[in-house]
């Protein structure tokens, strides 16, 4: 049963990874792997509960049956109370940590479109009025830089996709531009923990905080993303071809002026940064802190637009139109992802094969640039959540005989950082290796040759120069360490 459970989970790989070829959505791909997976485990329970459950079964058929254990001290595998102690005691707590991210994202792609509603973004398409090369691509792709590490990342890309769509006319132009602000868009989701959906994972596990996240990978997220955006900017001639756009005509939902505009954004995206400081005070999951900015921001905007909703010119969207399909497949996607790679650690799997990379292969470089690797072809979200699951925080199974190989897998540990970087620089090389690179193949009818041959190999040596700075970082901070240890 574990090995159909594997093979389904690797047959759901490919069809993700071959999703512009199939057409098969990702997202329905994932929840179909995760819904099969657990409906096979919980089917076959008693194997998995007496070998991994033992003491808990004992404590749950006690308590549930009200019977004593026989003369061995061991509780009889019932069906029904099997499935009952599954359901309760190993599922729901993988639908939590899965729920932490999905609820997360839900409260972000909210205060977008709140934002977003009411014209707060109005101003980046003032930005763009200009016909200068450097200066739109410079713009464009800081502004999403900034956006994607407070905002996820798929959505700062869609968001700048379209205002970028509407002011260049030119459809290889649009190409080269939207090729750099899904490089701005992913570099930029990776420097934070709230940026994209693998460092909240990271964050909620507790194996990273935020700060030493942001510092670790700053230098390496700048390169991969400057280097390639420089070398962008001169396959685009002197002087582009532009549409000028007016402010937009919000009379129908919004009459907000541009002080409450500015307010608004300073609420939705001045409260996202506080989300860290209100984890590192309450240490409750972060999801909590980006539904309380949410929720202050819902309440600033009935305010503002209270006139306009008490009139006879009812807002056609009083509510924000959350429930949008790009939205909905990312979170469904993450949701899948993380029950099905959920089933396959609950088999012993995961387990099994982490102990034969540790003894093989005790190197989280080279575990990194074969994350990379997969990345490129593989859904990066996809492929990073397959790496943080092969191990847990702290966790002792060969690291103690293999020369320090264990300081790589606790709080702020080597290990997450080359995973994060890797996974997304390798998502840069091919627009199949992304979420937001799907969209913008949708979006501009982009073919995956015509991106590597101008994009994709830019991409990689921006990536392979970021994985260098935090190599020799890494390497510093051991030196470091070292010697004050010797000085000790």
């Amino acid at each position: 049963m574990t090995l159909l459970i594997v093979t389904i989970l690797i047959l759901g790989y490919i069809l993700i990874a071959t999703e512009n070829v199939t057409s098969v959505n990702k997202a329905a791909v994932a929840i179909f792997v995760a819904a099969v997976g657990w409906v096979l485990y919980i089917c076959y329970g008693a194997d998995f509960v007496a070998g991994r459950y033992s003491e808990a079964y004992n404590e749950f058929y006690s308590k549930v049956s009200g019977t004593p254990l026989n003369e061995n001290g061991m509780a009889p595998l019932v069906s029904s109370i099997v499935k009952q102690f599954v359901a309760q005691n190993v599922f729901i707590p993988w639908v939590g940590k899965a729920a932490e991210v999905v609820l997360f994202l839900l409260a972000t792609m909210t205060i977008v479109e709140i934002l977003s509603n009411n014209g707060c973004f109005d101003f980046i398409a003032q930005l763009l009025r200009t016909r200068n090369r450097n200066r739109m691509l410079w713009t464009l792709s800081v502004v999403t830089f900034v956006f994607s590490a407070n905002l996820d990342n798929l959505t700062t890309t869609v968001m700048m996709l379209i205002i970028m769509h509407r002011i260049i006319p030119n459809r290889r132009q649009r190409m080269i531009y939207g090729s750099a602000i899904l490089l701005a868009a992913n570099c930029g989701g990776a420097l934070t923990v709230i940026g994209n959906p693998e460092g909240l994972v990271l964050w909620n596990m507790g194996a990273v905080t935020a700060t030493n996240f942001s510092m670790s990978l700053l230098v390496p997220c700048l390169l991969a993303w400057l280097f390639p955006t420089w070398l962008l900017g001169r396959m685009l001639p002197e002087r582009i071809d532009t549409e000028w756009i007016t402010m937009p005509y919000r009379g129908d939902n919004t009459r907000l002026n541009v002080w409450q505009r500015l307010l608004m954004l300073f609420v939705g995206i001045g409260g996202l940064w506080f989300i860290p400081t209100f984890h590192n005070i309450t240490k409750l999951s972060p999801f909590l802190g980006a539904l309380c900015v949410l929720a202050v921001l819902w309440v600033v905007n009935e305010i503002f637009n209270r006139k306009l909703i008490n009139s006879d010119e009812m807002i056609y969207r009083r509510a924000p139109r959350l429930l949008q399909y790009g939205s909905i497949q990312m979170m469904l996607f993450v949701m899948g992802m993380m029950l099905a790679l959920g089933v396959v650690k609950e088999t012993g799997a995961i387990d099994r094969l982490a102990v034969w990379i540790d003894s093989e292969c005790h190197n989280v470089w080279v575990l990194g640039v074969i994350a990379g690797l997969i990345s490129t072809v593989l859904d990066n979200f996809a492929t990073a959540m397959s790496m943080f699951s092969l191990h847990t925080l702290n966790e002792p199974v060969l690291h103690d005989v293999l020369n320090g190989y264990s300081e790589h897998f606790v709080l702020n540990g080597a290990y997450w950082k080359v995973i994060a970087y890797c996974v997304m620089a390798g998502g840069n090389v091919l627009t199949v290796g992304s979420m937001g690179g799907l969209a913008l193949m949708k979006m501009e009818r982009m073919h995956v040759g015509w991106y590597f041959r101008n994009v994709g190999w830019k991409a990689l040596v921006g990536g392979l120069l970021g994985l260098l700075i935090l190599w020799l970082s890494n390497a510093g901070f051991q030196v470091l360490g070292s010697g004050q240890a010797i000085a000790s």
